[in-house]
């Protein structure tokens, strides 16, 4: 049971009524919260990874089924998560940020940080590389995050690491995706687990939930491009491949259209078979 599975009993074991996300009559497996004729309990492997995750997450996003933060946690052993709670900040978390064992950065846009915040939008130079990388990212809606971030003063002392957006010719960083032909190319494409780069899908693939604003990524999504960034390469592609598996499988499970990677499965199973 990895650290979501944890926290998903515990927020359960608070509530005094039944959480009624969307598909709440569907019969769901207890562990990956899909239809259980959908599920992808089976089809799990962890990855052989150098980085570690911290997850904060708002209030009731862990029990909501679409939640991707769990795959991380799926996919990557060291995995850790919390509740946030503005008045009484886990002291487990603050253990975690300070453990000499880690250095620890926010994974946020680089446009909220403070003016004593480091921003890096790559892997840092002079990273130490004894140290684990632990990547906190905060598991919500943008409106919760963003109220997570301004009201949780642990975080305003982190170096932020911020995704850039995509370059088209790879001299450097655009600080916005563009409408050209290419570009849209390149969004449509899905990781081939053949190709030892990942490919910067700017265009999500996450069709479980409306994003607020064109451009947001999933949790997963933007975990496994920070995994790329910091040259976990193939667990990276892990992860964007079983996020691919989840999606998939989670519209199965829905009266609309499935807009998820029908080839999905086949091409995460490939890539284990591969790497084994």
């Amino acid at each position: 049971m990895h650290a979501v599975q944890r926290l998903f009993l515990y927020r359960q074991s608070l509530s005094t009524t039944e959480f009624r996300a969307r598909g709440y009559k569907i019969i769901r497996c207890e562990v990956c919260r899909l239809g259980v004729e959908n599920c992808i309990c089976a089809l799990r492997q962890q990855a052989n990874s150098s980085c570690a995750f911290a997850l904060i997450m708002y209030d009731n996003e862990v029990l909501k089924p679409s939640n991707t933060g769990r795959l991380i946690a799926d996919v990557i052993p060291d995995t850790h998560a919390f509740l946030w709670h503005r008045t009484q900040p886990s002291d487990e978390l603050q253990q975690l940020i300070t453990n000499p064992k880690y250095q620890a950065f926010l994974i946020f846009p680089g446009e909220y940080a403070n003016a004593q915040q480091e921003v890096h939008e790559c892997k840092p130079v002079d990273f130490d590389e004894s140290k684990t990388p632990l990547f906190i990212l905060i598991d919500a809606t943008w409106r919760q995050a963003k109220k997570i971030f301004r009201k949780s003063d642990y975080l305003a002392k982190l170096p932020i690491v911020s995704i850039p957006a995509l370059d088209l010719e790879g001299e450097g960083i655009k600080g916005e995706q563009g409408d050209t032909e290419e570009l849209a190319v390149k969004e449509r494409q899905s990781v081939d687990p053949r190709n030892s780069e990942l490919v910067y899908n700017f265009d999500s693939r996450y069709q479980m939930r409306k994003a607020e604003k064109e451009g947001q990524l999933a949790t997963a999504e933007v975990a496994a491009k920070v995994l790329n960034m910091f040259d976990d390469k193939q667990s990276a592609i892990h992860l964007d491949l079983w996020f691919d598996v989840f999606s998939y499988r989670y519209q199965q499970s829905k009266s609309q259209k499935n807009q998820a990677n029908s080839g999905a499965i086949a091409l995460y199973k490939e890539f284990i078979a591969n790497k084994l």
